[in-house]
């Protein structure tokens, strides 16, 4: 088993409103977590950072996850917890109001792998050569072409397709969408929106498969990104499975 995370600002913004993760428990059981930020005054990076802070201490804490029941359980608990101490910063810092974050997380057990989302940053699932997505992203736009409004190609340019319909810190009581999947996967990749909207995903596995360490992988995807403008924060959490 072999991970590596990194973040990166781009080459357009002043300050970075993502944050990720990679942690272990005592189990040896993973979780790996992205959350982009958002909001002004850099208010943005407090609600990504509160996010992944409170996600990783927690999940440490954990000697297990326990089964996949309390895995569902203790992921729907922790996104009402991180929604709330978003909530609480912002009533204790009012330049803050309308801060929020989108999060994806995976968790991989011996007996089980979950992904769960909220917002537009992505979650695939590796095997067999394929990088499958996951995730749904909860944009305006996805839910235009869910109802035959547009077309994926007219959503890729539309004027509004960062537009979120969920995110934490956006509403009292939110919900993470989670997803089961089989856990014999070859590899595990989590990303913030910054890298998809630059490279598809046949481009981030050529880029995967190559020759490289973990760590090269990782910053040849972000080089890439940055090459093609880097016109937002990028992050990506990697976790490759061993034969």
């Amino acid at each position: 088993m072999e991970y590596y995370y990194l973040t990166d600002p781009g080459k357009v913004r002043n300050h970075n409103e993502d944050s990720v993760i990679i942690v272990e428990n005592f189990n040896k059981e993973h979780m790996l977590a992205v959350a982009d930020g958002m909001g002004g005054h850099h208010c943005g990076e407090v609600a990504s950072s509160i996010a992944i802070s409170h996600l990783g201490k927690r999940f440490k804490e954990l000697s297990s996850i326990g089964n996949k029941e309390d895995a569902i359980a203790w992921l729907n608990e922790m996104v009402q917890e991180i929604n709330l101490l978003i909530f609480r910063h912002t009533e204790d810092h009012p330049e803050s109001v309308g801060m929020g974050t989108t999060l994806v997380v995976a968790i991989l057990t011996r007996e089980f792998l979950l992904y769960g989302n909220i917002g537009d940053s992505s979650g695939f699932a590796i095997k067999n050569g394929k990088m499958k997505k996951i995730t749904t992203d909860h944009t305006l736009v996805n839910l235009l072409v869910k109802s035959g409004e547009l077309t994926e190609e007219e959503a890729k340019e539309h004027p509004r397709k960062n537009v979120l319909m969920r995110a934490l810190g956006a509403t009292k009581t939110v919900e993470i969408d989670i997803f089961d999947v089989e856990s014999d996967v070859d590899g595990i990749f989590l990303c913030s929106d910054g890298l998809t909207n630059l490279l598809d995903s046949e481009q981030i596995l050529r880029v995967l498969e190559e020759d490289l360490t973990i760590e090269e992988k990782v910053q040849k995807l972000i080089y890439k990104c940055n090459n093609r403008g880097g016109n937002d924060n990028i992050s990506i959490a990697y976790l490759e499975k061993g034969v």
